[in-house]
């Protein structure tokens, strides 16, 4: 048994980092499981992926009435999030199967929903994994609009007011996908990020292009010229659509880090080891709510899938129980957020925070 206190060396925290591996290495070994996805997880997907494409046929070739088309829509929205969080994201980890092809298939549904597999394994699994929550290298906590979620950002007059108006805004975050991965990717290909990792700069603009351009078609264009809605109630549907997702996805992922305990560091003051630096930064809520276990796809075990993200969110929460354990060994703090309205309560308190707090 290792003492309790927490020494902050980085010989310490190297240390809890082997024995934490080594305890979750011997738990896949002791149950004779796959750290990989199992039928339940197969099973999930399908009942995603039909929730999201079924509503849009039958808009699209039922005598649908306009409140069925209007269910459908937030159908649509509820499973266009499920589909980013329970199966692109395993896949673009490498977590859903052992199998490269079926790992590129499951992270392809990315396209589905709009948006770009290769800005979001930079973005999300190099910077945001790799230096979470740290100023000018996560992308996570960039200041947006008007909506200040970094502590070592200026504070604006307009940012004391943002723990009322930030909810709102979170739906727009898939709309900020779908036409700003554009300038993004530009970005990177301006930045040499795009080069760096091996990839083609006009292959990647081509396939983006052809995605979003296909996409649009599928979700305005196509019911615009084959059904009997009009114009405005097409776009209306899109945006409740969107707006829906963008609203679910921001919220989840703000609970993960921008919340009360979860710290926020500058490039001069990270200085933990990698591990340790997770468990600082992130925190999970509502681990016992069945519901938002299935359907977030373990996002709400956020501190597991930081410290663990090539394995399947459906091991998070037995996972749990040997982190937090282990963590408590070497007194490393493991922040928690018991139940959903908890974690919500700390982000509104966070970014009211936040929206007062000046440049550190």
């Amino acid at each position: 048994m290792h003492s309790s206190a927490f020494t902050n060396t980085l010989e310490t925290e190297k240390l809890f980092w082997k024995t934490l591996r080594k305890n979750v290495h011997e738990y896949f070994e002791q149950q004779k499981v796959s750290p990989k996805s199992n039928t339940q997880m197969v099973v999930k997907s399908f009942v995603i992926i039909l929730a999201y494409i079924l509503p849009w046929l039958s808009i699209m070739f039922l005598p649908t009435s306009i409140w069925l088309a209007l269910l459908g829509v937030v159908i649509m929205g509820f499973a266009k999030a499920g589909i980013g969080m329970s199966i692109m994201h395993d896949g673009l980890h490498g977590a859903y199967s052992k199998k490269k092809w079926v790992n590129k298939l499951t992270g392809s549904t990315m396209y589905l929903i709009g948006s770009n597999v290769f800005n979001w394994k930079i973005q999300h699994n190099i910077y945001h994994h790799a230096y979470t929550n740290i100023e000018g290298l996560d992308e996570d906590i960039q200041t947006r609009w008007i909506i200040r979620l970094s502590e070592h950002t200026p504070t604006k007059p307009i940012h004391q007011y943002q723990h009322i108006y930030a909810f709102v805004l979170y739906g727009l975050m898939t709309f900020s996908m779908l036409f700003g991965d554009i300038k993004q990717l530009i970005q990177y290909n301006k930045t040499g990020i795009t080069k760096k990792h091996k990839a083609n700069s006009s292959k990647e603009l081509f396939i983006m292009i052809i995605v979003k351009t296909t996409y649009l078609l599928m979700m305005l264009a196509i019911p615009i010229m084959f059904t009997n809605y009009s114009i405005l109630q097409v776009f209306v549907g899109f945006f409740i659509m969107h707006w829906i997702a963008g609203f679910i996805l921001s919220i989840v992922f703000q609970m993960a880090h921008i919340v009360e305990g979860a710290l926020q560091l500058d490039q001069d003051s990270h200085q933990h080891e990698w591990a340790v630096h997770q468990l600082l930064t992130t925190a999970n809520f509502a681990p016992k709510n069945k519901l938002l276990n299935w359907y977030v796809g373990g996002l709400n075990f956020q501190i597991e899938h930081h410290l663990f993200p090539h394995i399947c969110h459906i091991h998070y929460t037995n996972l749990s129980s040997i982190v937090s354990q282990t963590a408590a060994e070497y007194g490393i703090p493991y922040n928690i957020k018991p139940t959903l309205g908890s974690a919500v309560h700390s982000h509104y308190m966070r970014l009211k925070e936040l929206g007062r707090s000046p440049i550190r």
